[in-house]
């Protein structure tokens, strides 16, 4: 069991188990230590994958979101977009492949890490998957397990965050799940392409991402019909430009 969030770390089908320690306490004061020491050493591994993927010259970016918010569509779309940059996946979930899969038949090359009842990535996963993928310059896209809880507490190496809300979710994502929000370089709001047929105001969910994450930049586009695409293209090829 994790001590930061009571998920199972097991990942049966691939053996990319979590670095934590295991709980075996409800005496409050040990589960924080435990967290302390697991974020810790979570950062230290990050720290290495961060030099590795800056050796290689690869741009990673840890993208989060809840289920069905649309990331895997977007890399779709990404990959089509750009066609003929090296450009790999490491796709997180509890279980299939099914992702892997989708970014493999869109020409990208992609590792699937399946985490059992894990609910997140951590730097471990990670640098596992970095060392079987091996990428050599372009992007690194991290799909991270669908959630906007745990994923926000693991810095998995990456360059830039980035969280995925959905029309769909509702205006108040950013105030119901801040910690979430307040790690993001940038937040997308993918469907957009749905605006006419949900109440949903993008003007009311900017200005709850300001409230939570000022800093954060808010980019509304659909992955599905492509609208408002060239801006995330812009970001992914300097996601640094606008800081």
């Amino acid at each position: 069991m994790c001590a930061t969030c009571g998920c199972s770390t097991s990942t049966p089908e691939h053996q990319h188990e979590h670095e934590h320690e295991h709980a075996h306490t409800h005496a409050p004061p040990r589960i924080v230590e435990l967290e302390h020491a697991v974020l810790a050493h979570n950062r230290h591994l990050a720290e290495h994958n961060r030099e590795a993927l800056r050796r290689r010259g690869v741009t990673a970016f840890n993208l989060m979101s809840s289920p069905g918010a649309g990331k895997t569509t977007l890399l779709e779309r990404t990959l089509e977009q750009l066609e003929g940059a090296p450009l790999t996946v490491i796709e997180g979930d509890q279980e299939t492949d099914a992702d892997a899969a989708r970014i493999r038949a869109a020409g990208g090359r992609a590792l699937q890490i399946n985490t059992g009842a894990g609910c997140h990535l951590d730097a471990a996963m990670v640098g596992r998957a970095l060392g079987e993928l091996d990428p050599r310059g372009g992007l690194l896209f991290i799909e991270n397990v669908g959630n906007l809880v745990c994923p926000a507490q693991f810095d998995l190496g990456e360059a830039a965050r980035v969280v995925i809300a959905s029309i769909t979710e509702g205006e108040d994502k950013p105030l119901k799940y801040p910690h979430m929000f307040r790690t993001a370089d940038l937040v997308v709001l993918n469907k957009i392409d749905l605006l006419p047929h949900v109440d949903f105001s993008v003007e009311r969910f900017a200005k709850n991402v300001e409230a939570t994450r000022p800093r954060a930049r808010v980019m509304a586009l659909s992955a599905r019909t492509g609208v408002g695409f060239a801006s995330w293209l812009d970001f992914v090829r300097s996601p640094h430009a606008h800081d």
